[in-house]
C-alpha cells in the first residue's frame, strides 16, 4: 500500500509538470517572476523527491527508488525545457521591428540598418546590389563590401555626385554599366548580406574612392589609375586607389 501510495505521487508531481509546461507555452513566455517562481517550484519538488528517492535506495535498493529518480531527472528536463523556449522567445521578441517598422522595411527593400551620413532610397538601394554583383559577383565577402564601400564613399565625397544611382551612372565610372552587365546580373543572396553589412557600417576600404581589375583594364586606364591615384591596397583581383 505505501508504495501504492508513493507510486500516485509521483504521478501527481509529472502531472503537475506537465500543467506548468502547458500553462507557459499557452502563455507564450513565462516572464521573469513566473520563470522564477516555476523554477523555485520545481526545484523544490525535485529536491523533495530525490531526498526519498536516496532515502529509499538506502534501504532497499529498490525500483521504485530508481522510478522516482527518473521522475526527479524528467520534471528538471521539463522545466529547463521551458525555460530555454521563453529566453528563446524574449530574443526574438527584442529583434521584432516595432509598430510601423515592419511594413517600412518591406516597403523599401532596405537593410534593418544602413549607413546614417548616405541617403538611400529604394532606387538607390537596387542600384547598390546590382553594381556590387556585376563588379564583384565572384568575390568573397569582403570583395562585395569593398565595393559598396567605394560606391558609399564617393556619395560622402564631394567630388562625386551625391546619391548612389548618380554616383554608379557617371559617365564612364562603372565598366558594368557601360556594357550593360549591370541589368543582366542576378543579385545573390551573399550580395544582399555584403551590401546589408556596407550599409550598417563595416568598412575595409581605407577611404578608396577607386578601384579596378588590372588584368581586365584597358591600358589607358591602367596608366591613368596608376599615374593619377594614389595606391592602397589589394584584395583578390582588384586594386584600390584614393
Amino acid at each position: 500500500m505505501f508504495r501504492l501510495i508513493k507510486t500516485l505521487e509521483r504521478e501527481v508531481f509529472a502531472a503537475a509538470l506537465l500543467v506548468i509546461a502547458m500553462t507557459a507555452l499557452a502563455a507564450e513566455g513565462i516572464g521573469g517572476t513566473g520563470r522564477n517562481a516555476m523554477a523555485a517550484v520545481a526545484e523544490t519538488s525535485a529536491a523533495a523527491y530525490e531526498d526519498e528517492a536516496q532515502e529509499e535506495e538506502k534501504a532497499n535498493g529498490s525500483e521504485e527508488a530508481r522510478a522516482a529518480e527518473g521522475a526527479v531527472e524528467y520534471g528538471q528536463q521539463v522545466v529547463g525545457y521551458l525555460l530555454a523556449q521563453d529566453m528563446k522567445r524574449q530574443r526574438e521578441a527584442e529583434n521584432l521591428p516595432g509598430p510601423g517598422e515592419a511594413g517600412r522595411k518591406e516597403k523599401t527593400g532596405l537593410s534593418e540598418a544602413k549607413a546614417d551620413d548616405v541617403p538611400i532610397s529604394q532606387e538607390d538601394y537596387q542600384v547598390l546590389l546590382k553594381i556590387v554583383e556585376a563588379e564583384a559577383g565572384v568575390c568573397d565577402a569582403r570583395g562585395k563590401i569593398l565595393v559598396a564601400n567605394v560606391i558609399l564613399n564617393r556619395v560622402k565625397s564631394e567630388e562625386f555626385p551625391d546619391s548612389v544611382t548618380k554616383v554608379v551612372y557617371q559617365p564612364s565610372q562603372f565598366s558594368p554599366v557601360s556594357n550593360g552587365t549591370i541589368d543582366t546580373c542576378k543579385v545573390s543572396s551573399e550580395t544582399v548580406e555584403s551590401v546589408a553589412r556596407a550599409l550598417k557600417g563595416e568598412d575595409y576600404s581605407q577611404g578608396a574612392l577607386f578601384f579596378m581589375n588590372r588584368a581586365a583594364s584597358r591600358g589607358g586606364a591602367v596608366k591613368w589609375f596608376d599615374g593619377r591615384l594614389t595606391y592602397l591596397f589589394r584584395h583578390e583581383s582588384h586594386e584600390f586607389f584614393k
